[in-house]
């Protein structure tokens, strides 16, 4: 269509060549009265119903959960016509609902035999370890070393080990877990890999990237057992100076495994096993954390949400996770392994001139997008500076600084995280604007992340002194982009999961007052989020029958005709829970 002034060209579909999506989750609907069967898509932006043949519906009862493929829709004015993949299990019942959550997004639970019988084939060759493997890395096991983990992980993949060299000089490794040294490039386990991309995290429980044998045990770093890793071993002053980097593989024998609240508690109390060795750590990552946010590193730290669930899955509470020192510890010690590792395969290539690796990458968000931001920013009472078309990150961290604690901070984190680009895998090396790093990659969650796996497999090319091929950059690229996609797919998955306990917690608890924060405004509501347990909900405009109430898109807020009360973003308001739909994962708020 022709292009009007100030507005986006539009345009129209003639012909669907290709369908990207052929499979939905959805309920089984038998028509009453007839054989006529459907099931009626979970997906809001799948619009029709999908038909079932009448020898396929005879097996199914009215209500199951299942994964259906469309086989057949030529005709756009008829349903499509479909085949049952899979049976999920009852609407409403817990195990079928998460698995309906990730069979929406391409994901499924079980692995296929093949892949089950490579895993135990492996486990077999690999305990105990080969003597030569052993030999051939550099040994850590006589190396004071331990894991920090969240209380209910099972898989551990990375370690720290520390040793002093002198009074101001300190040897930090971090040990990855070496899952390159196991899963080999087109094996049953490594094609499995690849399809699924990463590992994901259901409020209830973990989909894993690899079988349990591999993830939970060979591969993972348990404590008082030798274990295979890629380690990066920084040699460094006390005040971060770092003087030496090595790269390579190695062998280490975890001491302890502390969870995030054990290692909170030793830096807290300053007693307890490896307190010296915390603490040194501790104050080391706050000196990288300090610089990196003077670089202009992005701080978009924002608690989130657990749930405590009865032997059934149901939610009993939701409690805010705390971000404690020990999280951060752990975060920057990974943080610089990625940039020294990606910094290294960047002057490698470089100085070869050929090859390729897989980046960490995070460009500069889109000057549309800064003006939004800036806007929303000014309606909420903010001021941000920028230069040129790039906002100031140090303005930005600036802000979130002043906002922590008030009720306003995690919109506005939130509405700022939403105006950047996304950070995705590339084999361009474009640097990433969140963390201000010319350099950095992933290379320190193999267990859960194919894209370090494959950072593993290029480091090892490089170091032994070989380089991708033409053909395997060009496949690397294509896997950057896959693995991308596969990303924001398990993050879906993931929050959607999220959202459905929410959903289900405060459907149990109707007519019951919360406090909450305006984070949204429409013409057919206004969007709050619950403050303690991040439940974002409606109150519907039909509902506001108090006043008459206008939208002012400028000010993103409603103004009673009347009375002239007035809602608007950021604000903080005392909410009921009137109802919701736990299908489509909404709840209903009413103000009070």
């Amino acid at each position: 269509f022709p292009q009007t002034e100030g507005e986006k060209l539009s345009g129209e579909v003639i012909k669907v060549l290709h369908r990207e999506k052929t499979q939905f989750v959805g309920t089984v609907d038998k028509r009453k009265g007839s054989a006529v069967c459907f099931v009626i898509p979970d997906d809001s932006k799948m619009y029709s119903d999908i038909f079932i043949s009448f020898a396929e519906s005879k097996k199914l009862q009215n209500n199951l959960k299942v994964l259906v493929e469309i086989k057949n829709w030529d005709d756009p004015k008829k349903n499509p016509e479909g085949e049952i993949v899979r049976i999920l299990g009852k609407k409403g019942d817990n195990d079928a609902e998460m698995e309906a959550i990730i069979a929406e997004k391409g994901f499924q639970s079980g692995f296929p035999l093949k892949v089950e019988k490579e895993a135990e084939a492996l486990e077999k060759k690999s305990k105990p370890i080969p003597r030569k493997d052993i030999g051939e890395r550099r040994d850590f096991r006589g190396v004071t070393t331990f894991t920090i983990d969240p209380d209910d992980a099972k898989d551990f993949d990375d370690a720290i080990s520390f040793q002093h060299i002198s009074d101001n000089l300190f040897e930090i490794g971090v040990h990855i877990a070496d899952v390159s040294h196991y899963v080999r490039e087109s094996g049953e386990l490594d094609k499995e890999a690849v399809y699924r991309g990463v590992s994901i995290y259901l409020v209830d429980r973990t989909i894993p990237m690899l079988p349990e044998v591999l993830s939970n045990d060979i591969c993972s770093l348990n404590p008082r057992e030798d274990k295979l890793t890629f380690s990066a071993v920084l040699t460094m002053t006390a005040s971060g100076d770092i003087k030496n980097v090595w790269l390579g593989r190695t062998v280490i024998n975890s001491d302890k495994r502390f969870t995030y609240e054990e290692a909170q508690k030793v830096l807290d109390e300053k007693s307890g096993l490896f307190r010296d060795e915390l603490a040194h750590l501790n104050r080391i990552a706050k000196i990288f954390r300090n610089k990196r946010k003077a670089m202009g590193a992005l701080d978009f730290e924002k608690e989130e949400v657990k749930f405590k669930l009865d032997a059934k899955g149901r939610p009993l509470d939701i409690i805010e996770k705390p971000i404690l020192d020990a999280h951060k510890l752990v975060e920057e010690f990974m943080i610089l392994a990625n940039k020294k590792v990606a910094a290294y395969l960047s002057a490698e290539i470089k100085k070869i001139a050929k090859g390729a690796a897989i980046y960490r990458v995070h460009d500069v968000p889109k000057k549309g997008a800064i003006d939004e931001l800036l806007f929303f920013l000014r309606m909420l009472g903010h001021e941000i500076e920028t230069r040129g078309e790039h906002i100031s990150s140090k303005e930005l961290n600036a802000l979130f600084e002043k906002l922590k604690g008030k009720p306003e901070e995690s919109l506005v984190k939130t509405a700022a995280m939403r105006s950047m680009a996304k950070a995705i895998y590339s084999t361009q090396n474009i640097g990433h604007y969140g963390l201000a790093l010319e350099n950095y990659t992933h290379f320190t969650s193999p267990i859960r992340r194919y894209a370090d796996l494959l950072v593993h497999r290029v480091l090892a090319k490089h170091l032994a002194g070989g380089s991708l091929t033409a053909e395997e950059a060009a496949r690397y690229h294509d896997l950057a982009m896959s693995l991308s996609r596969r990303e924001i797919e398990a993050v879906e998955a993931e929050r959607a999961s999220v959202a459905y306990k929410q959903t289900e917690y405060m459907l149990k608890r109707i007519g019951e007052t919360y406090t909450g924060v305006i984070n949204g405004i429409t013409n057919w509501g206004v969007y709050v989020e619950e403050s303690r347990t991040k439940s974002s909900g409606m109150v519907k405009l039909k509902d506001m029958k108090d006043d008459f109430y206008v939208l002012d898109k400028k000010t993103y807020s409603l103004a009673g005709q009347k009375t002239k009360k007035k809602y608007s973003v950021g604000d903080e308001v005392k909410i009921k829970v009137v109802g919701g739909d736990l299908e489509r994962k909404t709840i209903d708020y009413k103000f009070i």
